[in-house]
């Protein structure tokens, strides 16, 4: 019998293939050949053709088997022990903050790891990737990543832990959101748009845990402004804004991006031009293996390439909603909300933004566009919910009492 942890993980493997084929065909280079052409020599520029060898021993099928090494050893995890484990540590509100404390410190240290002289590189103007000398200059990571799953895995555990007390003002909510706003500060100094999404997942998740709605719409115009002043403080970002408004104002330079993402997306018609046959990738379109690859899988499949992607991340996100609707332990169900949250908000983004219905950002598609860090943590995180799913018939539910809960029984 298929079950949903089934669907997910069948998801990410073809998510996965869709990513490491794609990512190897707008990779494509051209090569100078001496021709003859009409008794002349010419050099004439020849597209190097992608093979399956080369797409077997790519760095790009290195990463997908680190990723479902990662989704195997997730789910195959003693899910509901650690959970119980983990909610019966701490016993006390002091406590509680103190842990909140110091998992805010520890990825507040790795985000700022990119600043460190011959560690942090420099991409776009941006500081977002580590370099690993034990590894070699080839292997980056982005801290970023960790911090967003590191995030929401914190907030589905302090609202896990204050059960009905997440509806308290300051000792369920404020804690709650000092954190998030601490770790989605320093993120959108150089991703505004990694930096919202994180904040968003996490909010949601505290609100899936029991915080009010009316008390978040207290912080909304805080957040929204907090918004509008990283925008106009960069030029680039309302350099974006503006392009996303008209971007034929200034088709060679600001609105550049989006004109030819929309063109990639357009150019292929229905059918496509055919796998490896696309032409924006040959130096028209910035960023066409990472956040642009979508435009790339348009032009050369077609709406019905465009369409196995999303019908692929629909899938997976109603499997996941599946098994966090059935699932009794709070924490798990928390951080199932926070997974396909995530999953979810990253790939309307991204969608949204290469179709030309929101400005230019530095999202990934998840599990598809180029990305080591990227695919390994998020095929990681799903293993999760396959592991849920797993032991959801194999174990009974280890229903953890909250600790207002605990102590009003004492």
């Amino acid at each position: 019998m298929l079950r949903a942890g089934h669907m997910v993980a069948l998801c990410v493997v073809a998510l996965l293939t869709v990513g490491v084929v794609m990512v190897n065909s707008a990779g494509m280079t051209v090569n100078p050949v001496r021709a003859a052409v009409d008794g002349a020599v010419m050099v004439v520029d020849t597209p190097r053709g992608v093979t399956f060898e080369s797409i077997l021993f790519s760095r790009s099928s290195v990463y997908m088997a680190l990723a479902l090494g990662a989704l195997a050893i997730a789910s195959v995890l003693p899910i509901r022990r650690l959970s119980a484990s983990v909610q019966q540590r701490a016993g006390s509100l002091g406590v509680d903050l103190v842990v909140v404390g110091l998992v805010v410190a520890a990825i507040l240290v790795a985000l700022g790891t990119v600043y460190l002289p011959g560690l942090g590189r420099e991409v776009n103007g941006s500081s977002r990737w580590i370099n690993l000398p034990v590894v070699g200059d080839g292997l980056s990571v982005q801290p970023s990543e960790v911090a967003k799953w590191g995030l929401l895995g914190l907030t589905a555990w302090w609202a896990a832990r204050r059960g009905s007390g997440m509806s308290s003002f300051w000792f369920g909510l404020i804690p709650a959101l000092v954190a998030v706003g601490a770790v989605a500060a320093v993120v959108t100094a150089e991703d505004l748009g990694t930096g919202v999404l994180i904040a968003a997942s996490a909010c949601i998740v505290l609100l899936a845990g029991g915080a009010r709605l009316w008390q978040f719409m207290l912080f909304v115009p805080m957040g929204l402004a907090a918004v509008g002043l990283a925008i106009l403080a960069s030029p680039y970002r309302v350099a974006r804004l503006t392009a996303f408004l008209d971007p034929y104002a200034d088709p060679q330079g600001t609105g550049y991006h989006m004109i030819q993402s929309m063109g990639a997306v357009a150019g292929g018609g229905f059918f496509g031009r055919g796998l490896g046959h696309g032409l924006q990738k040959f130096g028209y379109l910035p960023e066409d293996r990472t956040d642009f690859l979508f435009a790339i899988i348009c032009e050369e499949l077609g709406t019905p390439g465009a369409a196995l992607v999303v019908f692929l991340f629909a899938g997976l996100l109603l499997a996941g909603l599946a098994i966090v609707r059935r699932e009794p332990d709070r924490l798990l169900r928390l951080m199932g909300v926070g997974v396909i949250t995530t999953v979810g908000l990253q790939a309307v983004i991204n969608l949204a933004v290469v179709t030309g219905l929101g400005p230019t950002k530095g999202i990934a598609l998840p599990l598809v566009s180029s990305g080591g860090t990227g695919w390994i943590l998020t095929a990681f995180s799903l293993g999760l919910l396959v592991a849920i799913d797993r032991r959801g018939s194999a174990e009974p539910a280890a229903v953890i009492a909250p600790p207002n809960a605990r102590a009003a029984a004492a």
